[in-house]
């Protein structure tokens, strides 16, 4: 069954797109696992807490690529690869493609030693399709403050980073998507929900994946 990621600036709309694409599949009887990186596991949650949290010390930037792909690891062994070998779709918001713009573009760590790292934590697993809604970083940083101003969730130590921080993690992610346009696909995240989900459902259907 597919495995599909879905990438994108924080506020793109990662989370509603999955949740259409969830009800529609489930309608139709298919079987979904929807997961989330970092986390997925009790170790991986416990794990996010320790990478976004603002309090305390921030974990160095090698510190924090090492912590994403332990969790990464414990979430492929427990939950993504069990799940596909159940003959169930797999939807996970963020995967390796986060750690090359987040860890190598966004921190300037080596994307020699990130990818590396990906590989060992990943085992073999790598997504069939990564969905990336991109959005401009102005465009971000607005639907993050309304966010924070009507629905009252604070930014975490990853989103409150500076915009040239996330200019250079959304370069990165539209980089990644040109060098490989088989597996991804890339949707225009100002586009409206509803438009968002038939464009990923026609792709789908052009894939052979889906007859709905």
């Amino acid at each position: 069954m597919p495995f599909i990621v879905f990438e994108g600036l924080d506020g793109s709309g990662k989370s509603s797109l999955m949740t259409a694409l969830e009800k529609e599949l489930v309608s139709h009887t298919t079987r979904v696992m929807r997961t989330r990186e970092p986390g997925g596991t009790p170790l991986g949650d416990e794990i996010r807490n320790m990478i976004l949290r603002t309090e305390g010390a921030a974990p160095t930037p090698r510190t924090e690529l090492l912590l994403y792909e332990a969790s990464r690891a414990q979430h492929v062994d427990l939950v993504i690869r069990p799940a596909l070998q159940k003959n169930q779709w797999v939807l996970c918001d963020r995967f390796t493609a986060s750690s090359v713009a987040f860890q190598a573009s966004g921190r300037k760590i080596s994307e020699e030693w990130v990818e590396r790292l990906n590989e060992f934590a990943t085992d073999g697993v790598n997504p069939d399709l990564t969905v990336l809604l991109d959005l401009s970083v102005e465009e971000s940083r607005r639907r993050r403050n309304y966010r924070e101003s009507f629905a009252g969730n604070k930014e975490d130590r990853i989103e409150s980073e500076a915009d040239s921080f996330h200019e250079r993690v959304r370069n990165s992610f539209l980089r990644q998507a040109e060098q490989n346009r088989q597996k991804w696909l890339v949707l225009d995240a100002g586009k409206t929900p509803d438009q968002l989900l038939q464009q990923l459902l026609t792709h789908l259907r052009g894939l052979r994946w889906l007859s709905l």
